[in-house]
């Protein structure tokens, strides 16, 4: 089992390796990057809908959601496998009035060990951009990062019948085939009424949990 772990991470890795380089270029703009921060996440961040406390938002691109949830009561780390993505994130927000309360840090989320667990981590177009029979090493990897009281938010993206990818299409079913084995539960499953335009009736938000006796280092 362990070994076929370690199989699954390193074929990601080698994923990431390829594409991100080529995805953030920095005269391109990725289709996932909207530029801004994700609308519901702001949303989520304006009204108190955020658990407080350490927060991780793996394949952060630019990091826009990473530095819209930074505050005192919340840190932020924001990762991502892309030099060129990392660099204009600190290129953009370094300077700002809250940087003292996100990260940016450029490696492989699934072969990343933090020092410490997490009570938040946001996935929005990361769970697409990883090749489908990736999917068990990212929930195994979530269930490792987070508090036993954490709490994943999934903006679900995109839900449709298209082929190939990435983004690969997702479905509420796939998400529940990966994380139910790692305990995780849905608190909620709604659709993204805050969805930008393109991407209406193609988003859903879930929310989970997962029993205390998961998560590890």
């Amino acid at each position: 089992m362990m070994m076929k772990k370690r199989e699954q991470g390193e074929a990601v890795s080698e994923l990431q390796q390829h594409l991100a380089p080529r995805l953030y270029r920095s005269t391109v703009v990725t289709p996932w990057d909207l530029g801004r921060p994700t609308p519901v996440v702001a949303h989520l961040h304006k009204s108190g809908g955020l658990p407080k406390g350490r927060a991780l938002v793996p394949g952060c691109g630019t990091g826009y959601d990473v530095v819209e949830i930074a505050c005192p009561d919340r840190h932020v780390t924001g990762l991502d496998i892309s030099h060129n993505a990392i660099n204009k994130a600190l290129q953009l927000f370094s300077s700002l009035p809250n940087a003292m309360h996100f990260t940016f840090l450029k490696v492989d989320f699934f072969t990343w060990h933090p020092t410490d667990l997490f009570d938040l981590v946001f996935d929005y177009t990361f769970f697409c951009a990883i090749e489908p029979d990736m999917r068990s090493a990212w929930a195994q990897k979530m269930a490792d990062i987070l508090k036993p009281d954490g709490e994943l938010i999934t903006l679900m993206f995109p839900i449709d019948d298209h082929v190939g990818g990435p983004p690969y299409k997702g479905s509420v079913s796939d998400y529940e085939e990966v994380l139910h084995p790692m305990g995780f539960k849905a608190i909620s499953i709604l659709d993204n009424d805050l969805a930008v335009k393109p991407r209406k009736g193609r988003e859903k938000l879930g929310r989970w949990k997962r029993s205390a006796s998961r998560s590890s280092l």
